[in-house]
């Protein structure tokens, strides 16, 4: 006998249907959980509703193979033959992460292809890889955050088996892997679960209406999240997840629903015997998302922080528009180096009020994921252009050199490390004709307020714009982006072999800047940036005894002073 289980509370009527349309009725249990039991299931199920006559996929479907409008298949997490029993798991604190997109990241766009990369991750020597979010969703190529089924792997990328033969994989090669996760609305096509229970809200989000998770039923909703997250940590062994937008997340509850994952995945974590990591993306600057459970926090092991972004960002472009507007001194950089955030409650000219809250400086850096591009800080630019677009290659790699000498958790972004000249653009595929129109008109619409006229912004739904977005790995076998690679590799080693590069210690950073310089002390390292575009004599605070890295030629150093080339940056041991 085969056991179906749905959550529907507020239906009158349940039924199961399986292949060949024999239906079942389910019985109402407590809670609101409907129950059947019927002999030889086979594989393939979905569930009718009341009185309607329409299948429907199942809230919790582990496989859909026939898409997010198909009926769902039985998946056994047990029928996985599994070869990473030794991986010991990967923790954040000391990790270099690595993000990218299933789809974008190798020609094929499949879990499996992936696999065949892994080794470049390894050499480069990153930690941790990163996905964009894999539930499945409408369409064929997406970025992944209007995912539907928050069980299911895309199938298109390979379904369950294939994301696990990529943990697999990653595991056997010493990295750990983190989910982007998306609870904080349904995507806008295939969004089957709030017709069985009041999933949504009526409050909105900038990409429909929030999640239900203080209303009422929403114990079912919290639990259905909080079953979703254990569901990858345990039964696809991966390593961490990265919560998308939680500022989004409206909870009213004494315990927050964050709070409340944080406590489950402890457990889990605790049973496992292996580290688990809740990563948080957030526009608050609150630093209470990453406090302990017991200093009063929600106990969540790091957060995104923007501020690291685009104090970096603005040097290094000079652009000042939109949010960028507060930031581009090296007063500000230094603020950031030092306490992770730049705005702690004060004025932002973006917003048109105070923002965020001061860090404490007992806090680790290694709880700020810091980056100098990620898949929004391209993507939401109108052509998706990435730094090497317009930053000088000398420019880039004195910004690789503060990113990965920063006491934060520095993360790249896939290409980054050869200089891709590839875009990454937004790129939809909805069916639905009426979707697809709106898609490109708000896009076009949102960039226009931004000052780039709306023929420039590329269409999201032309397959033409998923096409440009891919990885060209023939690249790497060209001069300029090879030395770039060469150069990202030599700084992630030397991060690792000196333990001052990765102290997190925001309260042993001491920083002293001037006109497009700074430096910065590391404990028994010195990481001087020329950001000028003229030659600069820097005083040190300490005598140097030699260069550990460079990120160009005719650096020369002379007891306490160092002469920096334009453009330059160097890491030296006092």
């Amino acid at each position: 006998m085969s056991e179906f289980t749905v959550w529907a509370p507020e239906a009158k009527r349940v039924r199961l249907r399986l292949p060949g349309g024999a239906d079942h009725e389910m019985r109402a249990g407590r809670g609101g959980w409907w129950k059947v039991e019927v002999p030889h299931a086979g594989t393939d199920y979905a569930f009718l509703l009341d009185d309607d006559d329409r299948p429907l996929p199942d809230p919790r479907s582990r496989w859909q193979p026939f898409g997010v409008h198909g009926v769902s298949r039985v998946y056994d997490h047990s029928a996985f033959s599994w070869t990473d029993d030794s991986w010991t798991g990967r923790q954040l604190p000391g990790s270099t992460l690595y993000e990218l997109h299933v789809g974008t990241f190798t020609p094929e766009g499949t879990f499996e292809a992936i696999i065949g990369k892994l080794d470049h991750l390894v050499d480069l020597g990153v930690d941790m890889i990163e996905l964009l979010p894999v539930n499945a969703f409408n369409g064929e190529h997406n970025w992944g955050y209007d995912g539907v089924c928050w069980y299911a792997p895309h199938e298109p990328y390979g379904g369950p088996d294939g994301l696990k033969r990529l943990v697999d994989a990653a595991h056997a090669r010493g990295l750990g892997v983190i989910l982007d996760v998306v609870y904080n609305h349904f995507g806008p096509s295939g969004a089957y679960a709030p017709l069985f229970a009041p999933y949504l809200s009526d409050r909105n989000t900038p990409w429909g209406n929030a999640v239900n998770l203080d209303g009422p039923h929403s114990d079912g909703v919290r639990r259905f999240i909080i079953d979703s997250v254990l569901e990858w940590l345990r039964d696809y062994h991966v390593d961490g997840l990265r919560l998308d937008a939680v500022h989004a997340m409206p909870d009213t509850r004494a315990v927050h629903l964050l709070e409340e994952l944080a406590v489950e995945v402890e457990s889990l974590s605790t049973h496992l015997g292996r580290p688990l990591s809740l990563i948080a993306e957030s526009d608050l600057n609150d630093p209470q998302l990453i406090t302990a459970r017991e200093a009063g926090g929600f106990g969540l092991h790091a957060q995104w922080n923007d501020d690291a972004h685009h104090a970096l960002h603005t040097l290094l472009t000079g652009e000042e528009q939109g949010y960028y507007g507060d930031f581009g001194t090296m007063e500000c950089l230094a603020e950031v180096l030092r306490g992770a955030f730049f705005h702690t409650g004060t004025w932002s000219s973006f917003r048109h009020r105070q923002h965020g809250r001061p860090v404490d400086q007992r806090t680790p850096g290694h709880r700020f994921v810091a980056y100098l591009q990620n898949h929004d800080q391209i993507g939401n630019r109108a052509v998706g252009d990435r730094l090497s677009a317009t930053v000088s290659p000398a420019l880039l790699r004195v910004g690789a050199t503060l990113l990965l000498t920063a006491p934060f958790t520095p993360m790249l972004f896939m290409g980054e490390e050869f200089a891709a000249s590839t875009p990454w653009q937004y790129f939809t595929s909805h069916p639905e004709p009426e979707l697809a129109s709106a898609v490109v008109s708000g896009r076009r619409r949102e960039f226009a307020t931004h000052g780039w006229p709306g023929s420039a912004v590329p269409d999201p739904q032309d397959r033409q714009t998923f096409a440009r977005s891919r990885l060209d790995w023939a690249e790497l076998d060209k001069p300029e982006h090879r030395q770039m690679y060469d150069f990202y590799r030599r700084l992630i080693a030397l991060r690792k072999s000196r333990p001052e590069l990765s102290d997190p210690h925001l309260f042993a950073v001491e920083v002293r800047h001037g006109d497009r310089f700074l430096v910065m002390r590391r404990g028994g390292c010195l990481v001087a940036a020329n950001l000028a575009d003229k030659p600069q004599r820097v005083t040190l605070p300490g005598v140097a005894r030699r260069v550990l890295l460079t990120t160009g030629e005719g650096v020369t150093v002379q007891r306490d002073r160092i002469d920096l080339p334009a453009e330059t940056a160097a890491i030296v041991a006092l």
